[in-house]
Parts: C-alpha cells; structure tokens; sequence
C-alpha cells in the first residue's frame, strides 16, 4: 500500500507544478453527530453509504495546489485503488472518488466489522497519514511530520473524505 501512495502521489508530481507548502496544520475539531441537513443534501447517502452517524470538520492550513484538477484526482484515486487491488493480500476497503469535480473520496469497508467503530476508521486514517508522509510529493509540499493525510487530501483539491463500514456506520469529515 505505501508503493501505491508514493506511486499515486509520484503521478501527480509530474503533471502538478510545485507550490511550496510550509504552513503548519490546525488540528481537527472532535466528532459531532451529524446534521440531518448535511445528509438530506447528500446524494450519495443510501447507495455507496449510509446517513453518516458523525462528522467533523478540518480545517487545513494548506492551500490546494494551483492547476489540481478534476482529472488528476481521479488519477490520484485510480493509483491508490489499483494498488489495493493488485495488493498481494486482500485489502479490506475500497477507495473511490465521487462528485462532479471528484472532490470526495470514500472509502468503503468490504469485510464485516473491520470499520466497526469510529477508532477503526480513524486508525485506517491514520495510517494513510503514515504512507502519505513517506511520499516525495508529499515531503515536497509540506512540512511532512506536522501534515496529515487530510492536508494532502486539501493540497489535491478534495474537499471530504467518507469512511463507512459498508453496513450501518459512517463517518464524514469536511476538509476546508
């Protein structure tokens, strides 16, 4: 998984002019239940999840990358997807990219349980932070111990990422 990110992150280095990122993160504001509102105008819930049952908001102190578009999301996404599938041991999530600009990525559990709790997600979360550090397009761009994975996600232009157990349990976080 960590080839598929420096992979995904080495595909944009090529087609992302460089745009030195050297501002420090604001941390993440503590999970909510979610607003009713937030899921009725959310088109998404009921076919790739359920109405999200928390959500929270980070606020990045990063600004996305001049000339990130659309397409090179979707590449972003289909590199890191295609390294899930090809992985030499069954990956238990899948990762896609939805909405007219692809600007929100979801993440969708595939095995009973394995996203069970919201300690589960953010781990997984967590642990792409870890892979997206190890990436030089990451490094480049960001103070890279200090960044997370949400900051990379704002740098592309993403602006949430959905993490659901693929059953009852979803977690929706707004990246501003």
């Amino acid at each position: 998984m960590m080839k598929t990110f420096a992979a995904a992150a080495a595909a944009l280095l090529i087609a992302v002019p460089a745009v030195a990122q050297q501002q420090k993160p604001v941390a993440p504001a503590a999970a909510k239940p979610a607003a009713a509102a937030t899921a009725d105008e959310d088109k998404y819930v009921g076919y790739y999840y359920a109405k999200p049952n928390s959500t929270e908001i980070y606020q990045s102190a990063m600004q996305m990358i001049a000339g990130v578009d659309r397409a090179q999301r979707v590449q972003f996404v289909t590199v890191v997807s295609q390294g899930t599938i090809q992985s030499s041991y069954r990956v238990p999530y899948s990762v896609f990219v939805k909405g007219e600009k692809a600007d929100k990525l979801i993440i969708v559990g595939l095995a009973p349980n394995e996203f069970g709790t919201i300690y589960r997600m953010r781990a997984l979360l967590a642990n792409m932070t870890t892979m997206s550090r190890l990436s030089p397009f990451f490094q480049e761009r960001t103070v890279a111990e200090d960044a997370t994975f949400f900051d990379l996600l704002k740098l592309l232009g993403f602006t949430s990422v959905t993490i659901t157990d693929g059953d009852k349990l979803t977690h929706q976080v707004t990246i501003k």
